[in-house]
Parts: C-alpha cells; structure tokens; sequence
C-alpha cells in the first residue's frame, strides 16, 4: 500500500475505506507540472549535459593547443555553461533528493502498518484554525494507529491496539511475495541464501513455505538462536531450524593417568548415568589405559579393464614395494597432512578394488584421502589407458556400512583399552560379582553375539556411547556403524579376585578439524576434552586423543551395563529413570 504523509483534506466517515481515500490523494504527482512527460524530460536534460559537456572540454582542448587563456570565453562558450549549471542543477535535484531521504528516513515500505477498513493514520491531533472547514473528529469504530518504522520499533509503544509478534526471524509483509513464489517452485528453495545475502531469513522464509505447502505446523522445531552462516556450504542445506539434544557429562574418566569430562550427547534415559557410574568404577580402580594400533583412513575406488588378465596387472603394479614411493609421491601432493600408508587390492572379474590407506593429521579424513586417490588415478592412466575409473568409492573403503575389511583390517583409529577392576569395586559400586560378569560376557556378548551372526557386534552396547559422543564432538553420526565394531572381553585375575576388562575397536573414524567440528556447540565439547581443533605440535594427536577416550568410555559403558545385567537391575533402573510421569493420552490430544 503507498502512504505518504500529507494534509488530511478530506472529512472521514466510517462507511468509506482507508484504501480509496488514499488513491485519491495520490492521484496528483509532482511529475504532473512538467510541460513533456517525465521520461522526455530526463532524456532531454541527459543530453543537454553530455552534449555541452563535450563541447567545453573540445573547447577547451582547443585553447590549451593554441595558447588561449581557459577565462577568456565566447558567447557560445558562455551559453554552454549556462545550460551545463542547469542541467547539474536538475539532475541533482530529480536524483540526489530521492537518495537523501532515503539516507536520512526510512522509505515508505519499511514502515509497519495496520491494513484495515476501519484503521486511519494518526497524522496530527491538533485542530488547525481551518477547524470549522476540516471535520477533525474521527468516527468511533475507527483505531488509532501510530505510523511506526520498523527498524525504531522497539522505541514506540504507544499503539491502541497491542500487536503480538515473534521476536527475529518474523515473516513481515515484504517477504510475502518470496513465500509465495517459493510455495509456486518460481523461486527454488535452496537459492534463497544465495538470493537474499540474509542465511536467518532464508531459513525462516523456506520454513514459512514449507508450513504452507504441507499444512503442518513445525512450532515446536526453534529458529532461532543459532548461527546459520555458519552451516552454509558445509554441514546442511535448505535448513529449517534445528533440534535440541541435552548434552550430559559422564566422568571424570580416568585415562592414561589424566581425567577427561566426557560430553554425551543423547535422549536416552539412564544411559550417561550408567556411563558415568562405569567412569566412577574405573576411577576408584586406579584408571583404564589405552593403546593405540593403527591410524588411517581408506578410499577404494573401482575400475574396469577389458580382461581379468589386466586388472591383475594392475593389482601387481600397485602391490609391487618398488612401485610405492612413486605412487607415495603422487599421493601426497595433494594435501599437507595426507600420507599414503598402503594400497590393498582385491579383484572381482574384471574389475579391481584398490583399497588406499593413508594418514590424515587432526582431519577425519575422507576428502583428504579421495584427492590423493584421484591424483593416483589420473597417474595411472599413462600406463594403462584402457583403464575405464567406474567410482573413486567401490564401498571396498567401507564408509557407513558393516563391513568385515574395517573388523580385519581397521579404518580409520585402532584403539584398545583396558582396566582392571577391584574386587571391592565390583561389589560396592556395581553391585555384582566377578564371577558372575565374566560368564555373563561369554554367554551374551561372544557366544550370543556369534549366534546371531554379528559382524563387529561383540559387547553390549559401544554404539551407544559412540553416538553419544559423535554428536556432542560434531563428528558423523553415520560412521558411528563402523566405529561401534568392538569385541569386550573379561576375565578375572588376581586369583579370581579382581576383573579385567577391555574393548578393541579397530575402526574409531574421528576427527577435531572440518565438518561439525567447527560449530560452536561441537567445538566447545571438544573444548572440553582438549582436542578442540589441530594440534599445532604434534598434528593428529588431538584426534588420536578423541580416538582413545571414545574407546575409554565404550569401556566405561560396556561395564556398568554388565553388571546391571548380571545383578538384574537393567529393568528395574529402566522403569524409574527412563519412563516420563506425564499422561501422553493428554499430551497427544
């Protein structure tokens, strides 16, 4: 709607809306006293300036070549400055006017207004001289409705009618056209970052659109309160919003002689208490250690040759130690930290799989190792051009899934930790007993776990943690598959008076550098730890560190877990610290 400010001329009454009136009185324009329409008149003084303009310097060119002095001007040199002042003059006027205002006050759109048949502007309550012409009464069923800008919002708080609004992140009324043309798939969603320069905006434009396309409210999912620029090109795409998961803190766990808080990030009754009651075991037992075996990521891709006879070729090329610093040096240009370890192939017909194993610094990993895996393809091409790349990944890696190559060989950090829990501790912490804890380990998590036919699953519930602790540090969530591979043993010794306990986890994939690491939540867990990005001294120590207490807190849960079991506790600490008193049937309605 265009408001201007201008004398109310017109007696109002309540039948007649605010629309008409207004139309009225912007029928008439300031444009409307120029003898030519608006459009020939700037066409006319433009080429008033330019056209004098270049005669005066053609002019003047003249005189300096010829020696004249610049004051001494003709009747034609003094015509031209007359029309070059006036058209300065108007051009300054039409143009710079419209700039000032629109430095020194807010343009008509950005002001915040009540569209309603029986609202009116409350331009002056004072009646002027004229009173007895002007009818200065309003009509009783029409509210009073102060103009305010909205960037001063805040300043003015004298509106009849109280106006409830959200706090940042509102859809005001400008935006409604870009909801609607999101909603009509005009506008795609993802570009809205891109067009508007605003990530806040965008993300709660698109979620307006997305309510308006479904028909599904999504009050409960908070928008604001976070840093949306941060995630741009990164983490996630077309954001809405973002869900809340209570952090909790189990520990201190005691880990090659140094106490770690450890963050978890989790909805799941009971299960940062039950870690935390594991920490406290291994503490008041003298503390876990932990050693770490192997550390490198993997990338395999997949390519086709024209006969089983070449891939084989190929494969001994590759397997060949001759062959290795050459393909090394290859390797290794693309990236600082990326250091080829070994390549590993196995072949399908055709088709051969070369599994790369590299080290990646403080970095998880895996786009480190693809560009070096992509430099030793393109190598390769040279000496065998029949050789067709069908994928830099052929899932020999294997990223994301259960996979017996990341049990045999690892993937990523190797890490095995151990503890020996006192006697005494096994009776007053965690409520059982020696024997009891080892039987129940040979019968669950190895004969149980080989019934089922479990690959890597060999304990009782190290995904948990895993989970846990990925989500709080801002690793991937999906590599928790591969990280949780864990085998728990248990033993006792010291006569049988005290339990060793241990887990091995050959595929810990972590990292303190890229990805979620960087967000602010993440990288204050990481903080909290002492791993929070690299390690400036020694690069990858921070995220072998990360490595070795996730394995620390596998260890912690796999034990308090079993005892719980073996005392029978599980489901009676379920039932009372698990379970919400709140009636769901109200809830749900």
């Amino acid at each position: 709607m265009d408001v201007r400010r201008r004398p109310v001329t017109k007696t109002l009454t309540a039948g007649e809306p605010l629309k008409s009136q207004n139309q009225h009185s912007s029928t008439l324009k300031a444009s409307d006293a120029f003898p030519l329409p608006l459009y020939l008149t700037n066409g006319l003084f433009f080429t008033m300036f330019f056209s004098v303009m270049y005669f005066l310097l053609h002019r003047w060119r003249e005189k300096i070549r010829n020696s004249v002095p610049l004051h001494v001007v003709t009747l034609s040199e003094l015509a031209a400055l007359v029309l070059l002042v006036a058209s300065v003059i108007y051009l300054l006027g039409f143009f710079g006017i419209g700039f000032v205002q629109s430095v020194i006050r807010p343009s008509p759109d950005s002001w915040d207004i009540l569209e309603d048949d029986n609202v009116i502007l409350e331009e002056d309550s004072r009646c002027e001289p004229c009173a007895a012409a002007i009818d200065c009464s309003l009509p009783p069923n029409l509210k009073i409705v102060r103009m305010v800008p909205q960037k001063h919002k805040s300043a003015f708080t004298d509106v009849v009618e109280e106006q409830k609004q959200s706090a940042s992140a509102t859809i005001i009324d400008e935006d409604e056209e870009i909801i609607n043309a999101v909603v009509a798939g005009t506008t795609p969603s993802y570009s809205l970052e891109s067009k508007l320069g605003d990530c806040l905006k965008a993300a709660a434009i698109r979620r307006e659109a997305l309510q308006r396309i479904t028909g599904k409210s999504l009050a409960g999912l908070p928008l604001d309160g976070f840093d949306y620029e941060s995630i741009l090109g990164q983490c996630c795409e077309m954001p809405v919003g973002y869900v809340q998961i209570p952090v909790g803190i189990a520990g201190p766990l005691l880990l090659n002689e140094t106490e770690y808080s450890v963050p978890m990030a989790t909805t799941e009754g009971c299960l940062v208490a039950s870690t935390n009651r594991g920490c406290k075991a291994i503490y008041a037992s003298g503390g876990a250690t932990s050693v770490l075996l192997r550390d490198g990521m993997t990338r395999a891709p997949v390519v086709r040759f024209g006969s089983a006879k070449r891939a084989a070729e190929l494969k001994f090329f590759l397997e060949d130690p001759m062959n290795f610093e050459t393909l090394a040096l290859v390797f290794n240009k693309s990236s600082r930290f990326g250091r080829l370890q070994g390549i590993k192939c196995a072949i399908a017909g055709k088709n051969l799989y070369m599994r790369f194993t590299c080290s990646t610094g403080d970095a998880m990993g895996m786009n480190m190792v693809s560009k070096g895996v992509q430099n030793v393809l393109d190598f390769l091409q040279n000496d065998f051009p029949d050789m067709d790349v069908m994928g830099i990944s052929g899932n020999y890696c294997s990223d994301k899934k259960p996979a017996a190559v990341n049990w045999i060989e690892g993937r990523g950090k190797s890490v095995v930790c151990e503890a020996i829990i006192k006697e005494e501790v096994v009776k007053k912490v965690l409520k059982t007993n020696v024997a009891a804890l080892v039987e129940l380990n040979m019968l669950k998590n190895l004969a149980g776990s080989a019934v089922a036919g479990a690959l890597g699953g060999f304990n009782a519930h190290a995904s948990n943690i895993v989970s846990a602790v990925y989500i709080a540090t801002g690793q991937d969530p999906a590599q928790n598959i591969e990280s949780s591979h864990c085998i728990t043993m248990m033993e006792a010794v010291n006569d049988g008076k005290d339990l060793h306990i241990s887990v091995s986890m050959p595929s810990i994939e972590v990292g303190t550098v890229g990805g979620g690491t960087q967000l602010a939540s993440q990288s204050a867990c990481l903080n909290l730890l002492g791993v929070k990005g690299a390690s400036k001294e020694s690069p990858g120590s921070n995220s072998r560190l990360l490595a070795s207490i996730v394995a620390g807190s596998v260890l912690a849960g796999e034990l308090s877990l079993m005892s719980a079991l073996a005392a029978g506790q599980l489901v009676k600490s379920h039932m009372k610290f698990n379970r919400s008193s709140k009636d769901v049937s109200k809830l749900s309605s």
